[in-house]
């Protein structure tokens, strides 16, 4: 059955941690179910994980070329390991596909975090002399499945009641409530071999494939995840399950702006971060002299922005009826989330901005914001956050919460630049000159050609201040010649080139 992830990807670790994939070169079972225990145990809600066989492992990566198995052999791992499987308590089957990649038969077997844990299986299997094998429960820690010592077999049957709220069944909802549009959709973008089957199928079956329904078989229903990303309502589920931006440029509230983002977690996310991106990010581009490249500052880097606002959809809780908001003011933005960090992360570990977490709130939707690289890996957002700033030279963002962790604030201070914008030019307005009269613009004709003597028509305007010749002086200059108060230096040839305005003899003895 084809898995609901490319497996290109995930044999390259592009979006599953490497804490989450195992490479078993061929079929081994006592190794291998140990495994598939330890990943249904799913003790730090990881989500699970994923076992390729046919591919061996070097220093924690692939080796390739893939060793890949027998084509005959196909047949027999599958029944040796639903035999082996039934050796697990309570009984658990994992989901597996058979696939080619380089040219090479593997199996892939996904083990998704189990809703009847804890689970537990032999240490060995049983032989003729001892035909009652010892069971145990098996853990992940780090890359490794381990047996679980007795404190941490104490933790996992604490965890028994304890299962996340995104993996567990809806009983308000059918399994008719996911659209299957929704959901070929989301194969298609993943690249899941997968969407061609989802084409064809009923809704329920491919749900079923995509371990997104639960319940007991005569009432099944969706997982809560299944509600979130493939229901274009969520809200009806889940009471503000959305993005809150609001733009604040004044204190009092003037000019203030309110967007609601609605819809499945993944398309309001992109809808916020591209209003974000396209009304809230603002760029100023710096020239420097001798280098080929401009400066360019950003008021708050995206990616900043981005990995900030993703890790809030992960990582809130939805039982809570409130919204993620993002708040913008010309000093900073305020991105909030309900509740605040784990407990496992200590106060001193918020205020150093080395929020690790070991247990993760909602395992599901964190491998679907994954899948669709819309988050960075296992624990890597706060140092791209960091990095981002950084790189902007941007102050370092704050992580704010309470006491009781009820919320989680990070505050992306605005650049200093965009704080303090250099003040606009302020250029005093220049008093218009006041329109002379005709008999104001003759006195100041023949008082400027007794200053200057003869000159050109344009001359003449240029000395007395105007630009060019308006029409009010042409006007002026031929009143005057016809009071005989100035001529032309060749009257025989008014427009000659080298024409000049001439004051009157007699005009001057005045």
């Amino acid at each position: 059955m084809p898995l609901p992830i490319n497996i290109a990807d995930l044999i390259n670790r592009r979006v599953v941690e490497n804490a989450r994939v195992e490479y078993k070169g061929d079929w081994n079972p006592e190794p291998i179910l140990h495994s598939i225990c330890a990943f249904a145990n799913d003790i730090d809600n990881w989500g699970g994980g994923y076992i390729i066989i046919g591919i061996d492992e070097e220093d924690g990566m692939p080796k390739f070329p893939v060793r890949g198995l027998e084509k005959n052999s196909i047949d027999r791992i599958n029944k040796e390991l639903l035999q082996k499987c039934n050796l697990i308590e309570p009984r658990y089957i994992p989901i597996v596909e058979q696939t080619t990649f380089d040219g090479k038969e593997i199996v892939v077997l996904w083990v998704p975090g189990g809703p009847d844990r804890p689970y537990k299986c032999p240490v060995a299997f049983p032989t003729e002399k001892a035909k009652k094998a010892e069971k145990a429960y098996y853990i992940r820690k780090m890359s490794n499945s381990i047996r679980a010592n007795a404190l941490e077999e104490k933790e996992l049957i604490l965890l028994a009641d304890n299962q996340p709220y995104d993996d567990r069944a809806n009983l308000m909802a059918r399994v008719e409530d996911m659209k299957s549009s929704l959901i070929s959709e989301f194969l298609h973008t993943v690249g899941s071999d997968l969407h061609r089957d989802s084409l064809r199928r009923p809704v329920e079956e491919i749900a079923a494939s995509m371990r997104l329904i639960g319940g007991p078989s005569e009432m099944r229903r969706p997982l809560n995840v299944g509600l979130m990303f493939f229901n274009e309502q969520p809200e009806h589920f889940f009471p503000y399950a959305r993005i809150e931006v609001v733009d604040k440029p004044d204190p009092t509230g003037i000019g203030m702006t309110e967007k609601v983002f609605a819809g499945p977690l993944d398309r309001q996310l992109r809808d916020a971060l591209s209003y974000i991106k396209n009304y809230i990010i603002k760029e100023k581009v710096t020239k420097i002299s001798g280098q080929a490249e401009a400066v360019r500052i950003y008021n708050y880097p995206y990616d900043a922005v981005e990995e900030t606002l993703s890790n809030a959809i992960y990582h809130k809780s939805y039982q809570i009826g409130e919204p993620v908001t993002v708040t913008v003011t010309p000093e900073r933005m305020e991105i909030t989330s309900l509740p605040g960090p784990d407990r496992t992360i200590s106060d001193e570990d918020i205020q150093n901005r080395r929020m690790i977490s070991r247990r993760y709130r909602n395992r599901r939707i964190g491998d679907f914001l994954k899948e669709l690289k819309l988050v960075e890996g296992r624990n890597t957002g706060i140092p791209t956050i960091l990095r981002a700033m950084e790189t902007n030279g941007s102050h370092p963002p704050v992580f704010e919460t309470d006491a009781d962790r009820t919320y989680l604030t990070v505050i992306l201070p605005v650049h200093e630049t965009f704080l303090h914008p250099e003040a606009p030019e302020v250029k005093t307005p220049v008093k218009p000159k006041a329109r002379k009269s005709i008999e104001e613009i003759k006195a100041l004709i023949l008082k400027t050609l007794d200053r200057i003597g003869d000159v050109p028509t344009s001359e003449l305007a240029a000395a007395m201040d105007y630009t060019k010749v308006t029409a009010a002086v042409s006007k002026a200059i031929k009143e005057l010649m016809a009071e005989g108060k100035v001529v032309y230096s060749d009257p025989e040839h008014p427009r000659s080139r080298n024409q000049k305005i001439c004051l009157v003899e007699d005009n001057e003895d005045e």
